[in-house]
């Protein structure tokens, strides 16, 4: 392949590094060294073996590679890659000299980001380059920001359902407060008599209950002295049953 290389107008804020794997020397070093003058740093493989341990070992900004390697294939390479926590978002180009577009698609599926047809110009790679760590920039800032937010919502949902707690809490002492059973009632039991026997029933208790302090209900409780049972007087309805 005979190139020539004028160096691009734009560069790369800070020095990146790509990772090209190619087992053709003279196809490698093109595009080394156009990406050198455009101010990448750059990482080479011969094949797929020494790729994939330099990807892991260098975490590459980028990987651009072929699909006919030594080892492992280029489509192996960018399955391998995709699996690793560590690499499974670094950016593959694939440039390759199948045309078919089944090895198009096969590369797609095994991970690729970017697919390329031989023979590509190494300016072509350039910019298939900087797209996708640019995408991959905006797509980490945005994750940032995402994760920035969800973590706020936690802890405004986490101070919430603390509040929330705490008003339940007070609910049920409050509640605690009011409904107890006492000797001395709010208000003073009436004098009863059996339905049954017509004798004098006598006071036992009171239970004080409702939905809040400011709704409060009496219950009271009389038992017979000709034994009839025991029986709830109601203060809010004034009606006595017999509840034994």
């Amino acid at each position: 392949m005979s190139v020539q290389i004028s160096a691009p107008d734009l560069v790369p804020a800070r020095p990146s590094l790509a990772l090209l794997v190619d087992c053709d020397v003279d196809t490698r070093g093109v595009y080394a060294e156009y990406m050198r003058r455009a101010a990448w740093e750059v990482e080479e493989a011969v094949d797929g073996p020494e790729a994939l341990a330099k990807a892991i070992a260098r975490l590459p900004e980028v990987v651009v590679t072929e699909t006919r390697l030594a080892g492992i294939s280029g489509y192996d390479l960018c399955r391998l890659l995709r699996r690793d926590s560590a690499t499974h978002e670094i950016p593959v180009v694939v440039v390759t000299a199948a045309v078919h577009k089944n090895d198009v698609t096969r590369a797609e599926e095994a991970g690729a980001d970017a697919v390329l047809i031989k023979p590509c110009p190494p300016e072509d790679v350039l910019a298939a380059v900087r797209v996708l760590v640019a995408h991959g920039q905006e797509l980490r800032t945005r994750s940032v920001a995402i994760r920035s937010k969800l973590a706020n919502e936690l802890e405004r949902s986490a101070a919430l359902l603390e509040r929330s707690r705490q008003s339940t809490r007070k609910l049920m002492l409050s509640h605690a407060q009011f409904r107890r059973d006492t000797a001395t009632p709010p208000v003073t039991p009436p004098i009863l008599i059996c339905p049954q026997c017509d004798q004098p029933l006598l006071y036992r208790r009171s239970h004080i209950g409702g939905v809040s302090e400011r709704h409060l209900e009496q219950w009271d409780y009389f038992e017979c002295g000709g034994g009839c049972g025991t029986f709830q007087y109601r203060e809010r309805t004034r009606k006595l049953r017999k509840v034994s």
